[in-house]
């Protein structure tokens, strides 16, 4: 697996990207990552005290934690774990977030099967050369701007409504989009070799 491999699995939106041409790829992936586990969570922990939940606030740090790495080449022996991370984090920030603020958790339970779909499509398609176009990625707003609108609609407390617009808008443009391009590739007699693969 390839440097730039990895960096693709991330799903960083254009926030990120922003702070990562800014750090020129020099913030380690891993660390900043586990920081920005380690820091959403007790956010995620902490009970509102008469104020917003310290929780909404927890897109601004993990950005600010993780995104400059995003430009990072990610090619030390642990870099892997990284988009992994990020993955958990946004999945586990979704969850808690619409779980305290009583979001239906059927809504909840489709918002990220949407997510974790997309970025399935991502990882499968970019083993097979044929990573989702960049517009694409972009309109998804990345794993932090996903984050943020959450925080956003919370704190002006619409966020039922902010989950279920978020969960349809992803499910269109990822689900059309993914579509249309494994419907080209199979025509384009793209072979995988399974025993590379499992290597």
């Amino acid at each position: 697996m390839t440097a730039g491999t990895l960096r693709g699995y991330r799903d960083d939106g254009p926030a990120s990207r922003a702070l990562g041409r800014m750090a020129r790829g020099r913030l380690a992936p891993l660390p900043a990552a586990v920081a920005a586990a380690a820091l959403t969570g007790v956010l995620l922990a902490l009970p509102p005290r008469g104020g917003p939940a310290p929780a909404l606030f927890a897109p601004v740090i993990a950005l600010l934690l993780a995104g400059p790495a995003s430009a990072h080449p990610h090619d030390g022996r642990l870099d892997w774990l990284a988009p992994p991370i990020s993955r958990g984090i946004e999945y586990g920030y979704l969850a808690v977030l619409g779980f305290a603020q009583a979001v239906s958790a059927p809504l909840v339970y489709v918002l990220i099967a949407v997510l974790a779909l997309h970025h399935h499509d991502i990882v499968y398609r970019t083993r097979q050369g044929r990573r989702p176009r960049e517009w694409v990625l972009r309109a998804g707003l990345g794993w932090e701007g996903r984050m943020l609108f959450a925080a956003v609609a919370g704190l002006s407390g619409l966020l039922p409504f902010a989950y279920a617009a978020l969960a349809a808008y992803l499910g269109v443009l990822f689900g059309a989009e993914g579509v249309v391009a494994w419907a080209r590739g199979r025509g384009s007699g793209v072979m995988v070799d399974l025993k590379e693969e499992e290597a």
